[in-house]
């Protein structure tokens, strides 16, 4: 159990302070089948685990607003996988965007990715949303909006001929982002650097002069998020 002295005030990673009454107010009456759910997750439950929990499901919008208002990372996880993304507003992203910012640093971008790959990436209406989040006042939205750019390229697609305008726009402003957007914008001319030629060498380029992820530790297998590795690594790979 959590001390009283610990519950008082909750800081954050980025050293913001969220008051666990804020953290919670979202909580809501929760209905017997959301009970039973939450009774069946726990430290050891895996994404299979809520995948499974979702297939049997289904879309229950409802049902995931339940789960998403314990406040807690998996029951949450599990709530986007069964949302209605036809009911995804712009203000209903802010509001999950904003108790997103109750988690952890690492929890909060995945519940981000997650809420895109199951919901967002899946739907006309949203997609729309995420490409008008350049310019967004919340991070996680403007770290979704470069990676969707960054998937464009890699996956395959022939990507919009926007490139020089948002390597124009990285050069900018990447040194003073967030380091949630900053590794998204770093993602995009990553891929950029990989698959057009053209712009190869200006990629590089931003690497070496923003330094960022040089010298990190990477796992076995891994490809290094410092441009210069990473596009040459890529290239390699795929004899671009």
């Amino acid at each position: 159990m959590i001390s009283k002295k610990k519950i008082t005030l909750l800081k954050t990673n980025k050293g913001r302070i969220a008051h666990p009454k804020i953290a919670m107010k979202s909580r809501m009456k929760l209905s017997s089948q959301a009970e039973k759910i939450l009774a069946q997750i726990n430290p050891k439950t895996k994404l299979g685990d809520l995948r499974n929990f979702a297939k049997e499901v289904k879309k229950d919008h409802e049902l995931a607003l339940e789960l998403w208002s314990t406040g807690r990372f998996l029951p949450r996880q599990l709530a986007i996988l069964i949302m209605d993304n036809k009911l995804l507003s712009q203000d209903l992203v802010n509001k999950l965007d904003r108790e997103m910012q109750t988690h952890p640093f690492d929890e909060r971008n995945q519940l981000m990715d997650w809420l895109f790959a199951n919901q967002l990436a899946k739907d006309k209406k949203t997609i729309a949303m995420i490409q008008s989040w350049q310019d967004s006042p919340f991070p996680l939205q403007r770290r979704t909006y470069w990676y969707y750019q960054a998937r464009l390229r890699w996956t395959g697609q022939t990507p919009p001929d926007n490139t020089p305008d948002l390597l124009s726009v990285i050069e900018s402003r990447i040194a003073a982002e967030e380091p949630e957007v900053q590794w998204a914008m770093n993602f995009t001319v990553g891929w950029i650097g990989v698959y057009d030629k053209k712009y190869r060498t200006r990629c590089i380029e931003i690497g070496e002069k923003t330094g960022l992820y040089k010298g990190d530790m990477v796992s076995k297998g891994c490809t290094p998020n410092y441009l210069p590795e990473f596009i040459a690594m890529e290239s390699s790979k795929r004899n671009l």
